[in-house]
């Protein structure tokens, strides 16, 4: 009896364990099933990261392919839900870089690859967008900050101390959340970009041991209660809202007013009238150092010298100590004074207000520099000169007709007109080559002027751009002989070509070479059915005459010149559907807002300018990018009349430039197919670099011209475009040489 129920029992238990067994095997199951479903894109860029780590073993249960990070429990990742939230590998002798598709990690709040071996090449552009913490301190990053942090407006900490990293390209208007920053012990040699004004949120800054320059008055607005840029290279003064942060170290730098050290505080100055001290925080731990003791002993003096009964003994010591104070300060003001008016005279204009001095968030313009003139080789063409000349920046324009300056009158250089290669033409003669302006002579109007077409009594044609330079009231004629020197020493087969100037009577007339062909935009967006649509080898051909003039520009003038305004209008063709790019250098004779604000230029700005105003030899290569896109697609930058999504030619087209099906469908029509598919595809793969959206990622104009040669060599366009009738063959061409 009592064995059977021994046996009941064992069976009842086994049964229980059973299904137990299967209870707990289907809860896995299900748990299994959840967990497992971490989203698709954290898993793409974690395998992506985890290979760029070169496979690291000591990265627990990671994989390159597939897998689950938030079910296998990843080290260092922490998941909420399906999504990857946090990623934390600090100290682990990782090696490597980012991965390249970061940006799929949406839901990533906090990025932590502190105290690596990771770089030896610059941050990548596409981090994770979403990121409020972000720490890539103690590792080999190089080169330049990226341009898509400028849009992490949920940021809240970042700390990219102790890398190599040497150049700022990112504007800071949008990360108004940012409580702490650390740019310390690395190599930028830049000047605080101005939009550092914008961190309202601000507490932690540390700037020490890099090769800042120019002032920190940028900074002067934020709530820093801990400020050190010490060892740097500013200089002018400290603001006196800074000097009252209470955690402040400025040491080795060349500051006019710093805060004095302790033992040199005068020992019987009065409390009121004492140099101003602080506590300098230690770098180690970044605490507060003894600077409360020195208060301390301040006030010990002051007290002694106005204590009980000694008063009247003391009293007239007391009275002589004011009045020497105050001789010492009314002194040391007056030094400061001078000083101030000496750096005035030398910066032109007071260092602390000469906002507009600061460079753009790219820090490429260090210090304002004189208009040189542009050294180039001669051709030994004879008259073959550019059209485009190099004004003066904007930051030149103001600070050399500041009427309220005494020392920014205009220094004009006086030009030897004899020495300028050029015409010099009479008022009267474009007068009557251009009926006196005529409104059925005028042939074009842009930012700078109208053009008119002329044409002289040897029935030669020619262009005249008149230029408008009402807002210079200061001897524009002089400035404008400036112009004309500077125009006249530049030279490139792809520049149009200046034949003369006039400057007569308060006018100011460019002349030029005229193309009857017009402007590549008229080409592709007006044809009026008698000329033949542009061919595929053609339109090659003018995208790398295009690339070369802008490569000149950027890359043999000195100094280089950005064009601010390039578009297929401004891309004129003679003859031979060569292209010749106008108005290069006129961009510095607006002001950037009325420019960048130009509906003309609306499809062709690159997104930093659109933003920030911020142009630079990287906003031309992405304008160049849009025109290639015109080139291939036969649309304009900018349609209103097409569908909303499809108004922008990159946004509609970018997506489009990696797949080949795809691509086919946007060529444009009028090639009727007659295009080289590899060409085509290679066409497409420059045109994608050229229009990325941070601009640090595009290549300099040089690597697009190679790129370019590359695909003319590769296709053998040489022997195809020798028996076509609309355009030049490249091997007969000076211009395109390899």
């Amino acid at each position: 009896m009592m064995k059977a129920r021994t046996n009941e029992c064992e069976a009842a238990a086994g049964m229980a364990l059973g299904v137990a067994g299967v209870a707990t095997l289907l809860l896995a199951t299900a748990f299994t099933g959840v967990t497992a479903d971490t989203n698709s894109d954290d898993v793409t860029a974690l395998n992506t990261f985890y290979t760029t780590l070169n496979s690291p073993s000591q990265l627990t249960n990671w994989v390159s392919q597939n897998g689950d990070p938030c079910g296998q429990s990843w080290l260092g990742i922490t998941c909420a839900g399906s999504r990857v939230i946090t990623i934390k590998v600090p100290g682990m002798g990782l090696k490597g870089t980012l991965g390249y598709n970061m940006n799929l990690l949406t839901a990533l709040s906090e990025l932590d690859t502190s105290n690596n071996n990771l770089g030896g090449s610059d941050i990548p552009y596409n981090l994770p967008p979403n990121l409020e913490r972000l720490n890539l301190e103690k590792n080999s990053f190089t080169g330049t900050l990226p341009y898509s942090i400028s849009q992490m407006d949920a940021l809240k900490y970042l700390n990219l101390g102790h890398n190599q990293l040497s150049d700022i390209n990112v504007m800071f208007n949008q990360l108004t959340n940012l409580t702490a920053l650390d740019l310390s012990y690395n190599s930028f040699s830049v000047t605080l970009p101005e939009s550092f004004n914008s961190l309202t949120s601000l507490s932690t800054l540390y700037l020490q041991n890099n090769q800042f320059t120019g002032t920190i008055d940028v900074l002067t607005n934020l709530p820093l209660t801990d400020l050190n840029v010490a060892n740097n290279q500013f200089s002018g003064s400290i603001p006196d809202k800074l000097k009252s942060i209470s955690n402040l170290q400025t040491s080795g730098n060349s500051f006019s007013n710093s805060p004095a050290p302790a033992a040199s505080t005068p020992p019987n100055t009065p409390p009121p009238l004492r140099p101003f001290t602080t506590g300098i925080p230690s770098h180690s731990n970044n605490s507060p150092s003894s600077g409360s003791d020195t208060d301390n002993g301040g006030g010990r003096a002051g007290g002694r010298v106005g204590s009980g009964g000694k008063s009247s003994k003391v009293g007239g010591g007391t009275v002589a100590g004011i009045v020497i104070s105050l001789v010492v300060v009314v002194a040391l003001g007056a030094f400061f004074l001078i000083k101030r008016k000496s750096m005035r005279h030398q910066q032109g204009g007071d260092p602390e207000k000469n906002d507009y001095l600061s460079p753009l968030a790219s820090g490429k313009i260090k210090q304002l520099r004189p208009i040189r003139s542009v050294s180039l080789s001669p051709t030994g063409k004879e008259n073959n000169v550019s059209m485009n000349l190099k004004a003066p920046s904007k930051i030149e324009l103001h600070t050399s007709f500041d009427e309220n300056d005494p020392t920014n009158k205009p220094a004009t250089k006086k030009i030897n007109l004899s020495s300028i290669r050029a015409t010099a033409y009479t008022v009267a003669d474009l007068q009557v080559a251009t009926e006196s302006f005529s409104a059925h002579n005028q042939i074009g109007e842009g930012s700078f002027g109208h053009v008119y077409r002329a044409q002289l009594s040897d029935q030669k044609v020619l262009a005249v751009k008149k230029i408008n330079f009402s807002a210079l009231t200061n001897h524009p004629s002089d400035f404008f002989i400036e112009l004309v020197a500077k125009i006249a020493k530049l030279n490139h087969p792809n520049l149009s070509e200046l034949d003369g100037y006039c400057s007569e009577h308060g006018q100011c007339l460019l002349v030029y070479e005229f193309y009857t062909n017009g402007s590549l935009h008229d080409f592709l967006h007006l044809l009026d059915g008698y000329s033949k649509p542009l061919s595929w080898n053609t339109r090659v051909k003018i995208a790398l005459g295009s690339a070369r003039a802008l490569e000149y520009l950027h890359e043999t003038c000195s100094p280089s010149i950005i064009h601010k305004n390039f578009k297929s209008s401004n891309i004129l063709l003679d003859n031979e559907l060569n292209p010749h790019i106008s108005d290069c250098g006129f961009a510095d004779l607006i002001p950037n807002q009325e420019l960048q604000e130009s509906d003309d230029n609306s499809g062709y700005r690159a997104p930093e300018v659109t933003m920030f105003g911020q142009y630079s030899q990287k906003s031309d290569v992405y304008s160049f990018g849009v025109v290639m896109l015109e080139l291939l697609t036969g649309r304009k930058a900018f349609d209103s009349s097409q569908p909303r999504s499809q108004q922008s030619l990159v946004r509609w087209a970018t997506p489009q430039l990696y797949d080949i099906d795809s691509l086919d469908q946007m060529v444009d029509p009028a090639l009727e197919g007659l295009y080289p598919a590899k060409s085509l595809s290679r066409f497409a793969d420059a045109i994608a670099l050229c229009v990325q959206p941070e601009p640090e990622f595009r290549p300099p104009m040089s690597e697009v011209v190679q790129s370019l040669v590359r695909l003319v060599q590769r296709s053998g366009m040489g022997s195809v475009l020798s028996g076509e009738g609309n355009s030049r063959p490249f091997e007969e061409s000076s211009d395109y040489t390899f």
